[in-house]
């Protein structure tokens, strides 16, 4: 007998973005606009807390749910920061990346059979992990003339209604897209309506440039049927030290804890000292970076502008998502990597309501944004 991949396994096919990052490694003189991360190092403090745990030998696991003094600090955190109010006891979960306790909740909070609903275009990993939990996907398809924003009209249109489970992300991967109050309104009392359990991906949330964010468990009769993701990859640039966390009532997050103490155990040791002092000392180098991408995304949408690109206002995370001006984005992407040396990604790698899209990153350095916006606007002309 030979080993052969589950066909739940076998359904789901290789991430899109990474056929593009293995064609750039084999290039020189690359200027990548394509990966979804930092281009900031983690703040100093919180590096050197990493360092000072392990010098300690504080390298033991930590509680299931994580050291209580950081589920202490993140409830503290998001009050402070998105007024929501969790009991670091009962219903905060420290995870492996918010993607983890995304993962848990899909496996722990839905049956095989049951469906989702995934507002779309959407981070890589929600269709696949709704799969290998056995759930079916209803695709809700955002669209292009109202921002990639989530609204009542593409929710009903798509069945979403029928689904037991809605999961978005806003600010948006891959768009950059951002929701109002107002607007997220709206979704809440659909999902009220209809009685949806939410599953709200909120990781770059402190990454909103134009208006305050507004997470919808602070809507009425939405924090009983929601969980919050959030982590400390995107705002605080510590995308290697795998750590997020998860927010919801007690008995999702006792449910999403059952699977995670046998698959788990804990979040990395070391990566949660760190992030203890993340939340003590570095909000400001947070403040900073988040200036720093708003001064890049208002260049990049200039250039597009002037190069005659068709792009909406983005207003939040670190991304565009102008329209491709080829029929094929894929096809594209993939020319203006092999001329010009520029790596963007294709708007299907994140599903169908990406197609005719690019998405373009803005957390690369500004003199390295001029010039691939220059060889950009060369390989149009």
């Amino acid at each position: 007998m030979t080993f052969e991949a589950a066909d739940r396994v076998d359904s789901v096919p290789p991430s899109g973005i990474r056929r593009f990052f293995e064609l750039a490694e084999e290039m020189d003189d690359i200027i990548s606009l394509g990966v979804g991360e930092p281009d900031f190092s983690a703040p100093w403090a919180a590096r050197e807390a990493a360092i000072a745990s392990l010098e300690r030998g504080q390298t033991s696991y930590t509680a299931n749910r994580g050291k209580r003094e950081l589920r202490e600090r993140i409830a503290d955190y998001e009050a402070a920061t998105h007024n929501l109010q969790y009991d670091p006891d009962e219903e905060i979960l420290v995870t492996a990346g918010a993607s983890e306790g995304l993962d848990l909740a899909f496996r722990a909070l839905l049956n095989p059979g049951d469906s989702i609903a995934i507002a779309q275009p959407c981070y890589v990993s929600y269709v696949p992990g709704a799969t290998f939990a056995g759930i079916d996907v209803i695709d809700v398809p955002t669209r292009a003339e109202d921002e990639f924003k989530l609204t009542r009209e593409v929710l009903e249109s798509s069945g979403a209604a029928e689904a037991d489970a809605l999961v978005y992300c806003y600010p948006n991967n891959p768009t950059g897209a951002t929701m109002t109050a107002e607007e997220m309104a709206s979704v809440a009392a659909f999902c009220r309506e209809n009685d949806l359990l939410v599953f709200a991906d909120e990781i770059y949330a402190d990454l909103t440039y134009e208006h305050d964010h507004t997470s919808i468990a602070t809507l009425p009769g939405m924090r009983e049927r929601t969980v919050v993701f959030n982590g400390f990859s995107k705002a605080f640039a510590m995308t290697g030290f795998r750590l997020g966390y998860a927010m919801a009532p007690p008995e999702a997050i006792e449910a999403m804890n059952r699977i995670h103490q046998y698959s788990m155990l804990s979040a990395p040791t070391t990566a949660q000292h760190a992030a203890i002092e993340a939340l003590d000392n570095c909000r400001d180098e947070v403040t900073d970076m988040a200036a720093q991408y708003d001064r890049r995304r208002k260049y990049v949408l200039t250039r597009f502008e002037e190069m005659g690109l068709d792009c909406f206002p983005a207003a939040g995370a670190f991304y565009a998502f102008p329209e491709c001006p080829w029929d094929d984005a894929g096809e594209f992407a993939e020319s203006l990597l092999q001329e010009k040396r520029v790596a963007v990604v294709p708007g299907t790698a994140f599903g169908e309501g990406g197609s005719g899209h690019l998405r373009v990153s803005y957390a690369t350095g500004l003199d390295d944004l001029k010039e691939a916006m220059a060889r950009i606007e060369s390989f149009l002309n």
